[in-house]
């Protein structure tokens, strides 16, 4: 470390696992960036952190804190990760919030908010968050745990879905919890809203170290793909992604088909059910009629077989109709993959549209597409390369970690954290 600071990095006896560490990023962001961000947390390092989330694991959010949470213990920042518990009932109605928020339609009726509140109420007396001096809850799950706590320092709402257009009656409803918070965090500045609340524009990022994005060797990619029996005689078309409507398995499978009438490649959707997305099995179920000899439907959770899949790809679709961000299309990104994604939301500000991937508004564009980059391996290295640096330069844990660090660091002049 330069300028004097010392970050103990002590392995605890209960470490079994290692994990990345900031200094781990200098080859890739430069000494100077990751020395930065030490010295800005050494300012902040009296805090104590709470992050709460609903599942462990199971799409974007879960793995987003399962490596921010990690580095800013990892930095000297405290930092917990708490996950709020609830039956079949209570997570459909906040999936059906959830799809709300992205300008789906929604029947909200009184005994539904009662129940949504009661269970978040429950929540709030097992998770004794009055000890934090900073918490960060994430999206609409865990919302109104705000209200229950005499609180020692700010509170944060971040929301990782699509706000372009929320349904006006949830958002009223809604609302009256968000505007008791201290600060909002959206994924782009568009989905900002307005509130009496200040808000901050954070995107998310990727740990270029986890078991999902590391380097794998060709064998290691062939031995995960031949676990699953998946072919490689033909170029590979896939997407991963959790099973969710918004992110348009039918018409990944439509555009498919129609590709190949032009071109011979297999298609692997690879999807998981979430705990807290009581819709997935169905979804997933109601795919598994169009598995064939060229069409592999798989619900498995195996972050190697995804890190495998993504690597070995001849093209990554990711052709959502809502997205908040699109984790998978950065990690596609970062291995070098041609990456075709929905033209909406978070992808559209991750992909620079025939630069750094392609950006597609219907089955049939996205079936041009695929075409295109099965027969034009120049084509995909060069997309794959840009891409590539593009994830480097923005979407890496570290810039998401300096971005929070600023954001705390912010909330200092008006609470006394230190107390």
């Amino acid at each position: 470390m330069s300028d004097g600071i010392e970050i103990d990095k002590t392995v605890s006896a209960r470490d079994a696992r290692p994990t990345a560490q900031l200094d781990d990023y200098a080859d890739l962001l430069g000494r100077r960036h990751i020395d930065r961000i030490y010295r800005k947390a050494a300012d902040l390092s009296h805090l104590h952190v709470a992050h709460v989330s609903s599942t462990f694991y199971g799409g974007g959010v879960a793995e987003l804190l399962d490596g921010l949470s990690l580095l800013m213990n990892h930095v000297g920042i405290t930092t917990g990760w708490r996950v709020i518990q609830g039956a079949p009932d209570f997570f459909s109605i906040t999936k059906k919030m959830h799809n709300a928020l992205q300008g789906g339609s929604i029947n909200l009726t009184d005994l539904k908010k009662q129940h949504y509140e009661d269970i978040v109420y429950k929540n709030a007396l097992r998770n004794h968050l009055d000890h934090h001096n900073m918490v960060v809850v994430h999206d609409p799950q865990p919302l109104p745990l705000v209200q229950h706590y005499h609180r020692k320092g700010p509170w944060i709402w971040q929301c990782h879905v699509d706000l372009t257009a929320p349904n006006v009656e949830l958002w009223a409803y809604l609302r009256s919890f968000i505007e008791q918070y201290d600060g909002v965090v959206v994924s782009l500045d568009e989905y900002q809203q307005p509130l009496e609340t200040p808000q901050r524009t954070i995107p998310p990022a990727i740990d270029p170290f986890s078991i999902k994005n590391k380097e794998l060797s060709t064998q290691e990619v062939n031995e995960r793909l031949a676990h699953y029996d998946i072919p490689t005689d033909l170029p590979l078309v896939v997407q991963v992604s959790r099973f969710d409507r918004w992110k348009d398995p039918e018409g990944v499978i439509e555009a498919f088909k129609l590709a190949t009438k032009e071109i011979d490649a297999t298609l692997v959707l690879l999807g998981n059910v979430a705990t807290d997305d009581p819709e997935g099995k169905e979804v997933y179920e109601s795919l598994l009629d169009e598995q064939g000899e060229r069409i592999y439907i798989l619900s498995v959770e195996d972050t190697a077989l995804v890190n495998a899949l993504q690597r070995r790809a001849a093209v990554v679709l990711q052709k959502s109709l809502r997205e908040g961000f699109g984790l998978t299309v950065t990690e596609a990104m970062w291995k070098g993959s041609a990456v075709i994604g929905g033209n909406v939301g978070g992808i559209r500000r991750q992909i620079e549209d025939g630069k750094t991937g392609f950006l597609v508004d219907s089955v049939e564009e996205a079936a041009e597409r695929i075409v295109q980059l099965v027969r034009d391996p120049d084509l995909r290295e060069r997309l794959g390369q840009a891409a590539r640096t593009t994830v480097r330069d923005r979407f890496l844990l570290p810039h998401m970690l300096e971005r929070y660090l600023d954001l705390f660091a912010g909330f200092e002049t008006l609470y006394r954290l230190r107390d």
